[in-house]
């Protein structure tokens, strides 16, 4: 059986205005270009686990569309996030159509497995490792179909294949994506990502994150990597034992993480010393009303609040770049909420910053709370939920005045003269800093 892997990419703003603005600024979605130019980790991995006795092809839609033509293949796996759910379900119609049977997988088809399985003949909700040799052996007998559920049962990172990067075109990439961990402790309620699909936090073993690099170096010199994390360094003893090992790896490398990194000296020296070039960190928001709430089990964020300026100074000063992110529109967050944003950018230093409006994904709490309300503008408009497009009524301004602020917002932070001076800040930094460990080794 040969089994084409398709991923579905570039995420783009709904908006027309804001799709014009990404167009317009450069920095405006430059984190979501970034992450549309990775191949899909997830269905690597899937293939990673597939016998040898199936043949296997990897494809981005984007090259899919140029072609015009489907690939050949005796069963078509496709992975999407919800904002590229319609354009999926008409490239199923299109596999279907010429009788090769569909499955789909990753965080909408955990999300809205109903919704997906009246496209799809699979659907596959949860981590796509546990049932996967299920999809695989119903396919070969002809009896593919339903909603392929994990049952409580979780995927042991222990047990994670090597990822076949082999299937990858060499010519397309030079940023690849290798997970470390699975999961978030802190369950933001706006929050979808694998948080959707195992309720813990996991580690994988840093032997086989160390295999995975080596396997990504041996086909590519010089990758720039990314850990396909929710939260890396949790676990500080896993951490150390990762950073110290990659040290030797002579790689660069970027991944998401909390703020209490810049809580511990020696993890932030592992983390320079081992490559580390930026990490982006979820600050939500630099008022104390709009943080409050935010995570569905403690208020954590809240209580870091009056801490944030100088824990970036503190990650910064070993040449570590924080991309700053924050959500706008929140519950408790008001008009001034967009100037409060403008501000805390230029007196903490940040070198970058991403900012997105709130917006309620399906099979996240925030989802469930808000149509319960009856706040959400189109419960099922997918192509909405791209975090740039408003698709909710906020509490503290209109939906309109949410549009219309995160627009300006997004034109003062992404003008040339703003990267300029955040690049500037950022050197500024780099050389206290460095002048300070001078001086405490004399």
């Amino acid at each position: 059986m040969h089994i084409a892997l398709v991923a579905m990419s570039g995420v783009r703003a709904h908006d027309p205005e804001l799709t014009k603005l990404g167009l317009t600024l450069p920095g405006f979605i430059e984190r979501g270009k970034a992450v549309a130019a990775l191949p899909s980790l997830g269905l690597l991995t899937l293939a990673g686990m597939t016998p040898e006795r199936h043949t296997i092809s990897y494809h981005e839609v984007k090259e899919v569309d140029a072609i015009g033509e489907l690939p050949g293949c005796d069963l078509a796996a496709i992975s999407t996030f919800t904002a590229q759910a319609r354009n999926t379900y008409a490239l199923a119609t299109r596999f279907r159509a010429r009788g090769t049977p569909t499955v789909l997988g990753g965080l909408h088809a955990t999300a809205a497995p109903n919704d997906a399985a009246r496209w799809f003949d699979a659907v596959v909700a949860g981590e796509g490792e546990i049932r996967w040799l299920d999809v695989l052996a119903d396919a070969e007998r002809g009896r593919l179909g339903g909603i392929y559920r994990s049952h409580g049962e979780e995927f042991d990172l222990a047990g994670a294949p090597m990822p076949r990067f082999d299937l990858l075109n060499p010519d397309r990439y030079n940023r690849f994506t290798v997970q470390t961990t699975r999961g978030c402790p802190w369950k933001c309620e706006f929050c979808a990502s694998s948080i959707l699909l195992t309720p813990r936090y996991k580690r994988k073993p840093v032997e086989k994150v160390v295999a995975e690099i080596r396997e990504i170096k041996h086909r590519w010199s010089h990758p720039f990597i990314e850990f396909a994390d929710d939260n890396s360094f949790v676990d500080r003893k896993h951490a150390k034992a990762l950073l110290s090992a990659i040290a030797g790896e002579n790689i660069r490398w970027f991944t998401e993480t909390d703020i209490s990194i810049a809580d511990d000296p020696e993890l932030l020296d592992l983390m320079r010393d081992s490559g580390c070039a930026q990490v982006l960190v979820g600050l939500e928001s630099p008022t104390a009303a709009a943080l409050d709430g935010v995570e569905t089990r403690h208020n954590w964020k809240r209580g870091r609040l009056d801490d944030y300026k100088r824990a970036i100074e503190r990650i910064q000063s070993r040449g570590i770049a924080v991309n700053g992110c924050f959500v706008l529109g929140l519950d408790g967050a008001t008009k001034d909420e967009f100037a409060a944003v403008r501000d805390f950018v230029e007196e903490s230093g940040l070198y970058e910053v991403q900012v997105t409006v709130m917006t309620a994904m399906p099979g996240t709490p925030l989802y469930s709370r808000l149509r319960d309300e009856g706040r959400l503008l189109k419960p099922e408009e997918w192509e909405a939920c791209t975090v740039f497009d408003v698709n909710v009524r906020p509490t503290g301004m209109t939906a309109d005045e949410l549009r219309e602020g995160f627009a300006a917002l997004v034109k003062d932070l992404y003008s040339e003269d703003a990267k300029r001076r955040r690049a500037a800040a950022f050197r500024r930094q780099r050389r206290a800093a460095a002048v300070a460990q001078i001086g405490e080794r004399q």
